[in-house]
């Protein structure tokens, strides 16, 4: 007998869990975040991996509780199409949590160096990078902090320096400290030590152009270099020409003598 029991919709959930929060936000950390967060992206899919590369969205882990949130810099929430949009993610949906996060420190310094980590560890991101932009200014002067996920041991500080690149394992580059003061910028860097800087788009336009305009000038070089040959070819020419007229005229006047 055919079941008359209807499929029980999915129960609605009445919290509110934000998707911007107005407050105000250093210039140098929003210029470091838009260059960082292509420059990711570019390098997942030059890897061919899968992955959205995100900056600034709320991620929730824990359902009616909207104050079990972070906003990184920027993330990586692995498997995901990278077009995807996303306004607040909320990891119990999905079961995906981001594999990567940075933070760029603020003038908060208890909140990006103590909950900050406490927080992405619940969260279970696998890595953490807390970048300072002005390590001089703090008493430690540490530039980078690097969090790792290690066993049950859950999210571990396994690095601290103040060297102008960290190896981040989740995204298979280096991340470096590029540049002073209002143009510091962290970029992905390449090889084994970091030496190879990945190119922004606007950089591989310009390497474009000026391999266009080399491409351009050797054609140029090429053309000339043929037009001279071809103008000595003709002077060439020309000479024995007026050579063997010159011999033409001295027998003619040899044979007027002879006869």
């Amino acid at each position: 007998m055919p079941s008359t029991a209807r499929r029980r919709a999915p129960a609605i959930d009445p919290t509110v869990y934000p998707v911007e929060e107005k407050v105000g936000e250093d210039l140098l950390q929003r210029f470091i975040v838009e260059m960082l967060r292509p420059l990711i992206a570019a390098l997942f899919a030059k890897q061919g991996k899968k992955a959205l590369v995100g900056a600034d969205q709320f991620i929730y882990w824990e359902q009616h509780n909207p104050r079990k949130a972070v906003a990184p810099d920027v993330y990586v929430l692995p498997g995901l199409d990278p077009r995807t949009r996303v306004k607040a993610w909320k990891v119990w949906e999905t079961g995906i949590a981001p594999s990567f996060a940075l933070e760029v420190m603020s003038d908060d310094e208890r909140k990006d160096v103590e909950q900050s980590p406490v927080r992405y560890a619940e969260l279970g991101v696998k890595e953490l990078v807390v970048f300072d932009p002005e390590p001089e200014r703090r008493a430690d002067g540490v530039r980078f902090r690097v969090y790792r996920k290690v066993g049950k041991r859950g999210l571990v500080l396994v690095e601290v320096t103040n060297e102008d690149r960290v190896k981040s394992k989740e995204l298979g580059c280096w991340l470096r400290a590029v540049g002073e003061g209002v143009d510091l910028r962290l970029r992905v860097g390449l090889g084994p030590q970091g030496d190879e800087l990945l190119w922004t788009e606007g950089e591989r336009a310009e390497q474009e152009r000026a391999a266009r305009e080399q491409e351009r000038a050797a054609r140029e070089q090429e053309r000339a270099a043929r037009e001279r040959e071809a103008a000595r070819a003709e002077q060439e020419r020309a000479a024995r020409e007026r050579a063997e007229q010159e011999v033409a005229r001295l027998r003619a006047e040899l044979d007027a003598i002879r006869r």
